[in-house]
């Protein structure tokens, strides 16, 4: 390899470590009782996680490997962009240009062939019409939403968010499979027998 690409290379991997500090809004419940911020690098891998198990449940076929490559870069742009929370009229309307100005900066951190291609998988993410994006779009989503259930609701009722409110987020990521209707619904029980999420 190149020694320019190379340290171009490393330093794009630095620049990525940074997703390890963009704190989001989901809660994360600590053995002693405790509860911190989750990072979007751990949202990331918990994402992953919850690819990896659900890939042979659903009815289409979806190829683990670039569901896993949209899953790996989808959040890069938080890194200059920071998250948006999905609860947040104010941020949600500023986040596409947030954020496309964000990829310019992260993805042209690296050598051209690569920015573009990883450039190329965030927007197919973004853009949620091939059958990996939707896979991944409704994995991004049942795991913003497990992580409010496992955490007691917290972050749901310091925002005021109520169910109808997560109506919009969820029912989309629900629509996209029967076993992402299945396990959503029964966190959407679990949130109701816990009172977590008023209607």
């Amino acid at each position: 390899m190149d020694p320019t690409r190379a340290a171009s290379l490393l330093d794009f991997l630095a620049l990525a470590d940074r997703l390890k500090t963009v704190e989001r809004r989901g809660l994360v419940p600590m053995p002693d009782g405790t509860i911190r911020l989750e990072n979007s690098a751990e949202h990331c891998w918990n994402l992953a996680l919850i690819a990896l198990l659900l890939h042979r449940e659903v009815a289409a076929e979806v190829d683990l490997g670039h569901a896993l490559s949209l899953i790996a870069v989808h959040d890069l742009v938080e890194i200059e962009a920071g998250d948006t929370y999905a609860y947040d009229p104010a941020g949600r309307a500023t986040q596409v240009d947030r954020e496309t100005a964000a990829a310019a900066i992260v993805f042209g951190a690296l050598p051209p062939d690569l920015g573009g291609r990883l450039r190329a998988l965030w927007e197919e993410f973004e853009a949620g019409e091939t059958p990996e994006a939707r896979f991944a779009m409704g994995c991004d989503r049942m795991q913003g939403f497990l992580q409010n259930v496992l955490s007691g609701g917290a972050a749901w009722q310091a925002h005021g968010v109520t169910r109808a409110d997560t109506a919009p987020r969820m029912d989309p990521a629900m629509a996209v499979d029967p076993a992402f209707a299945t396990l959503i619904g029964a966190l959407y029980d679990r949130a109701r027998a816990g009172g977590m999420l008023p209607e």
